[in-house]
């Protein structure tokens, strides 16, 4: 089922990016300088007094403000050599006037939403007894939103998204009260139009049927007017975000998260986006690797809260009943412990990092990654190698085949200094990884949409699924241990080998990476 035809990046995607902001604010500055060279030369001092205030002012600012270190020294570095232009252009992503109001509304359904889903006593009661962490987590989680531990769930691992999609599938046709669907692609092709088909049948049918995907799709891949479509068929569609020009910085605070719920019974996280890219039906990057996660029974709670979180945003009455407490999300037989989580750009706490770092701070024999993407501050990196000095087996698998240069070359720009840690580093020779996994000591384990990059950690909506003693964690392990028999091990003689290209990019690159 095709409602539009898809449509690639082109001139609109670079004007509603920041990117144009930057070229912008640069392009005024240098004016500035030759209008003074050129016609004032008498006022240059005047002109020279007021860059340095505003070198100063940006100093004494990014000193005193909570903003990761890292990115401190990228905008000192920015502020230092385009004066006015940094600061303008620091001064826009801080102030972010188009995010906003959708900033205040979300700290306030957060706060509406804190205590919403009740925290089952037993569980707790279990892993007060537990040396792993767990439960400690679990507390951190509670207090950064209302994210249950649950014990009554059962999670499946899907090795690859084109195994994700045939249970999807199957699961959407026995639905019969509501569909929620959350996902940060969606482009026109077999795999959507074959969940479409199925939507548009069971909003017909009565079913609940609701869409949502981020803003940015309305400059990329889908029509402006795309939710018009899809409510012609019945089904409730929203685009979280729309891009405006100037006032949107292009790639800060999308929704990143891939989030299916399906009656409260069945939830769906994970890399998997809704692109044909995703499932193998087209080739981009060589073959694409991707994991996914589907939950069953009380966890599957979270996700739902998750996605009326966000639904709600721009809706008058925010309504969270009856789909949080269905009937529906009847206990199964417990099989280990489950906390979905979600990370939002808009509060201090960076909970996708913590959970990373809790795992690697714990871990005893192993912690295996995959990730798209390896753009590290230093807090994360230090983490990496700590365990590894430690004796950890730490093994990362990254993509051989890369879906965006400039973030291929920053990934190598760490590779020495985690090598030389004992950290073992791995590219899928096959093609791009877009998995989002950590699988700690067979007892431990992450899936969901965050990668190991500022995008990720600092600036997106994002979710995951943290797993305990899951029967599902050893199918993760072995899909890792599987996965790295299709891989080239990273070594000090190919990274000094290492194409000059890369080197020189990663190293370009590596003073503004925090904006990657």
């Amino acid at each position: 089922m095709r409602l539009a035809k898809p449509r690639k990046g082109g001139i609109l995607h670079l004007i509603f990016s920041r990117f144009c902001v930057i070229v912008l604010l640069i392009a005024v500055q240098v004016l500035l300088v030759i209008s003074f060279y050129a016609w004032l030369r008498e006022l240059l001092p005047f002109f020279t007094v007021i860059t340095t205030l505003f070198v100063i002012g940006g100093v004494i600012y990014l000193f005193n403000c909570g903003m990761d270190s890292s990115a401190k020294l990228t905008w000192l570095f920015i502020i230092s050599i385009l004066p006015i232009t940094g600061a303008a252009f620091l001064a826009f992503t801080r102030t972010n006037l188009g995010h906003r109001r959708i900033r205040r509304r979300v700290k306030e359904l957060l706060a509406e939403t804190s205590d919403v889903l009740e925290q089952p006593e037993e569980i707790v009661q279990k892993l007060e007894r537990d040396s792993s962490g767990t439960e400690a987590l679990g507390n951190y989680l509670r207090r950064s939103g209302c994210f249950p531990i649950y014990g009554h769930s059962r999670s499946t691992f899907f090795p690859l998204g084109d195994d994700m999609f045939l249970s999807m599938l199957e699961e959407l046709k026995k639905a019969e009260k509501f569909i929620f669907m959350e996902f940060f692609i969606i482009a026109e092709g077999y795999m959507w139009g074959s969940i479409l088909k199925i939507l548009a049948d069971k909003a017909a049918a009565g079913v609940d049927v609701r869409v949502m995907y981020d803003g940015m799709l309305e400059i990329s891949t889908l029509p402006s007017n795309y939710c018009d479509l899809l409510r012609a068929h019945g089904i409730k569609a929203k685009a979280f975000s729309p891009i405006k020009p100037f006032l949107s910085s292009h790639y800060n605070y999308r929704d990143h998260r891939k989030i299916l719920v399906i009656d409260g019974k069945v939830a769906y996280t994970g890399g998997v986006n809704l692109a044909d890219e995703y499932i193998n039906r087209i080739e981009r990057f060589g073959h694409w690797k991707d994991t996914g996660l589907m939950v069953k029974g009380e966890a599957v709670r979270s996700f739902t809260l998750m996605f009326l979180q966000m639904w709600n945003i721009d809706e008058k009455q925010a309504v969270f009943e009856p789909w949080i407490h269905s009937d529906a999300a009847a206990p199964e037989k417990s099989d280990g412990i489950v906390i979905p989580y979600g990370d939002c750009p808009v509060d201090d706490d960076k909970v996708g990092e913590t959970v990373y770092m809790d795992i690697l701070n714990r871990s005893r024999r192993y912690v295996h990654i995959m990730s798209p993407y390896l753009v590290l501050d230093g807090e994360l990196e230090t983490a990496l190698k700590y365990a590894a000095l430690r004796g950890v087996d730490v093994k990362l698998i990254l993509p051989g085949i890369p879906d965006k240069k400039f973030a291929y070359s920053l990934a190598k720009s760490h590779y020495k200094r985690l090598v030389d840690a004992g950290v073992q580093i791995y590219e899928y020779t096959p093609g791009f990884v877009h998995a989002k996994i950590f699988v700690c000591d067979d007892v431990k384990a992450v899936v969901g949409t965050i990668n190991l990059d500022y995008r990720s950690l600092y600036h997106h909506y994002e979710c995951a699924a943290y797993l305990y003693k899951s029967s599902c964690i050893a199918d993760i392990e072995s899909d890792f241990l599987e996965t790295l028999t299709k891989c080239r091990m990273v070594t000090r003689e190919t990274i000094k080998n290492e194409k000059f290209s890369y080197k020189l990019m990663g190293q370009i690159m590596k003073f503004i990476a925090p904006m990657m």
